[in-house]
């Protein structure tokens, strides 16, 4: 597990199912020049990279997927261009770790539907695709892949085949995608195993985490290295406000041992090529980009960003590199929330790296709100997102925060 939530890059909020290799290293050089040195570290090629003819808005029906001979996905060429000659992500990924980062992949559950009609065989078996697959088993919302039979010892076997592909390429983050709505307790089970079979450290991800039960979290503890907490988050208040409830639930359960994932940050430009929306800058207002932020860090949920890093605005990126901020997301303890009443949220935690405790306030309707801080006698604070000391009453735009350290 990882001892921090993970910080990275996704490429779904800006380019969904479209996005090339160009402006995946434009990202990634990025990252690695501006953000590296605060934390962030990880580039992940979402959905579909093995779509020659992905389009923004949606997906295609019986998709021209790229298969090796084995029936696993291979980057499209035309919009991966090192990957031709069976070479798969290994360029891509050696680029991208030489920048020290890590690189990471998106994957649908089970085994693609064009693998099962070609009958194709499963690598170092008897069996093939038709043997392995559970045709009764699908998405509801992406067409490519069957679920896989687990039942049948050539599902644990395809699993493992792609897992050491992955391994092959230098693959360090796997997000796996239609594993927790229903709960495929078997699917879950079945790929970590095979990612740890390789020996090769690899994250693993999981989605889209729609009314996922805390019931669940041993199993996801064992399996799993984060699983999202809610289907997908774009830049709508309503959006950000559910995850306060959510993350009141499962924040006392994330740690090191597996993070509670509120989704991507759709923060900076998105919607350049994306599932929904225009090419456009984040319709969350800055008051709800930070309220986000210091969601996120109070309750430690990984920090994904979702936008085009090379042609966001400064301020975004200023957003993700406050150290004072990210220090609560690297270094405290027993986060929660301490209190909701109306339209006020406060949150503590402890910092780990220091003598210092960590409070949050939040007002989440539609009205500034007036608070005096709730600070103990003889208590100093400061104010994160400006470096300036907290005075004893402030009041918060609607939709605003603040976040203090409290020594």
């Amino acid at each position: 597990m990882t001892r921090i939530p993970p910080m990275g890059w996704n490429s779904w909020d800006c380019y969904g199912t479209t996005v090339t290799e160009d402006e995946v290293v434009a990202n990634a050089e990025f990252m690695a020049e501006r953000l590296a040195p605060y934390g962030w570290d990880t580039v992940v090629v979402d959905i579909q990279w093995y779509e020659p003819t992905a389009r923004a808005g949606g997906y295609n029906a019986d998709a021209p997927l790229v298969l090796d001979a084995y029936g696993r996905p291979q980057p499209a060429p035309n919009r991966f261009p090192s990957a031709a000659g069976g070479r798969g992500f290994a360029p891509l990924a050696a680029r991208v770790h030489d920048l020290g980062l890590r690189f990471g992949l998106h994957i649908m559950r089970g085994i693609p539907r064009r693998a099962v009609a070609a009958n194709l065989p499963v690598l170092g078996t008897a069996y093939r695709a038709g043997d392995v697959a559970d045709r009764a088993s699908t998405c509801p919302w992406n067409p490519d892949n069957y679920g896989l039979d687990h039942t049948h010892p050539g599902a644990r076997a395809y699993y493992e085949s792609l897992a050491g592909m992955f391994a092959e390429w230098g693959v360090d983050y796997v997000k796996a995608d239609d594993m927790l709505v229903p709960y495929h307790e078997a699917e879950i089970a079945a790929l970590s195993r095979a990612l740890r079979a390789t020996g090769r450290p690899m994250a693993l991800s999981l989605s889209p985490g729609t009314g996922l039960a805390v019931e669940r979290i041993d199993h996801l503890r064992e399996y799993a290295h984060l699983w999202r907490v809610s289907d997908d988050l774009w830049d709508r208040w309503e959006d950000v406000y559910a995850q306060f409830e959510r993350m009141a639930r499962w924040a006392p359960l994330s740690g090191p041992d597996g993070w509670a994932d509120a989704d991507m940050l759709p923060l900076g430009r998105i919607g350049i090529r994306a599932e929904r929306g225009t090419d456009r800058a984040s319709r969350l207002t800055w008051d709800e980009q930070r309220t986000l932020m210091t969601l996120w860090c109070v309750s430690r949920s990984p920090l994904m960003f979702g936008g085009d890093l090379p042609t966001s605005d400064p301020r975004t990126i200023d957003l993700l590199t406050n150290a004072d901020v990210l220090a609560v997301l690297k270094h405290s303890r027993g986060n929660r929330q301490e209190r909701r009443d109306g339209d006020l949220v406060i949150w503590t935690a402890e910092a780990t790296d220091r003598e210092a405790r960590y409070l949050a306030v939040f007002a989440v309707g539609d009205h500034p709100l007036d608070l005096d801080l709730p600070l103990p006698a003889g208590t100093h604070a400061v104010d994160l997102w400006t470096g300036e000391n907290a005075p004893s009453a402030v009041t918060l735009p609607a939709h605003g925060s603040a976040l203090y350290r409290v020594t």
